[in-house]
């Protein structure tokens, strides 16, 4: 095989900010592509500055492994996502673009799209949230009115949690999901969730640190909206860890390093009654398009990234409030705009 790659910064429509004052204007992106004769496939993996992950370290061990990648013997995806997990093992966000690519590279020498190739159709799926981040209340309110949706994601892990929602509240009676990013402590969870508990929220993400498992237990046992884990579900062991503690998991393919492990990570997530989501990680319509072919296996979704984005790096890929389609693009489904 021959590997290319190229660096991009995606300029976001509107800053993004989440709790802990992290804001940023750009989403920095890694695109990969794996050339086998006359096939070929891309895959995507965004730089999380929280994950010290940044373009310029996966350049860094793609150079000081070149010639390794490339020297596989490529047939199936999972044995080449097996040669890179053991080849770099510290890298699971650059293991993931490599393995979406190899995914797309098997998918078009198989003539099929991956979500048929997995024995599914794009006929019953769950349709994405669009996610509103922290901004003052005025300008949150006026995202939601500028972006008319079925369900909202709201960034909350603030001083006014409550305030935002009851002003959204007011504008949308769409289904609304919280993400807090861990930033509550246990009880100022439990007043919260008190109180939201009156505002049809459908779910909520990551309310407490990653490794507060006693405050989540307690929040487990009391609350009556479902409760779903980021960060506290990241590799595949951690799924059943969350068990007990959280009544499903948000699986993001950057971070679990592909999405050889995420088929696996939500089959034994299915088997522990867990509910699965997969979740964005500002990913171009590249990263997303390989979301969308997972979308018969989820019970929710959050693939918003090219929405949020104000440019994209592939083209065939359409998302509305209701409904996502590839435009019969083989493989992830979708064409690339890079060349």
């Amino acid at each position: 095989m021959n590997l290319h790659y190229y660096t991009y910064n995606l300029p976001f429509e509107y800053p993004f900010e989440i709790s802990g004052k992290r804001i940023k204007t750009h989403q920095p992106t890694l695109i990969v592509i794996l050339e086998l004769g006359n096939f070929y496939g891309v895959g995507e993996a965004t730089a999380i500055n929280y994950y010290n992950v940044t373009t310029e370290k996966m350049v860094d061990v793609i150079e000081k492994n070149k010639k390794m990648i490339e020297k596989f013997a490529f047939i199936q995806p999972e044995r080449y996502w097996h040669y890179l997990h053991h080849l770099i093992p510290d890298s699971p966000f650059l293991t993931c673009a490599l393995d979406m690519a190899a995914w797309d590279l098997y998918g078009k020498m198989q003539k099929n799209n991956l979500y048929k190739l997995w024995n599914t159709d794009l006929e019953n799926y769950p349709a994405t949230s669009y996610t509103i981040g922290l901004d003052s209340l005025d300008k949150m309110v006026e995202k939601v009115k500028a972006k008319p949706w079925n369900s909202y994601k709201i960034k909350l892990g603030v001083e006014n949690d409550i305030e935002i929602i009851e002003a959204i509240r007011k504008h949308t009676n769409a289904k609304i999901r919280i993400d807090v990013n861990g930033a509550w402590q246990t009880k100022e969870a439990i007043d919260k969730i008190n109180i939201l508990k009156d505002f049809n929220i459908e779910l909520i993400e990551q309310p407490l640190t990653k490794d507060n498992w006693e405050g989540m237990k307690t929040l487990f046992n009391q609350t009556t909206i479902p409760l779903f884990a980021d960060e506290s579900c990241v590799h595949e062991e951690d799924v059943v860890k969350c068990n007990g503690y959280f009544h499903g998991i948000n699986i993001k393919l950057t971070k679990c390093s592909g999405i050889t492990p995420a088929i696996r990570m939500i089959e034994e997530a299915k088997s522990l009654g867990l509910k699965v989501m997969m979740g964005s990680m500002n990913e171009s319509s590249i990263g997303t398009s390989a979301i969308a072919n997972f979308l018969p296996q989820l019970d929710y979704v959050d693939m918003d990234g090219p929405l949020l984005l104000s440019k994209d790096l592939a083209i065939g890929l359409q998302i509305s409030p209701s409904k996502v389609t590839l435009d019969g693009k083989l493989g992830l489904g979708i064409q690339p705009t890079l060349f």
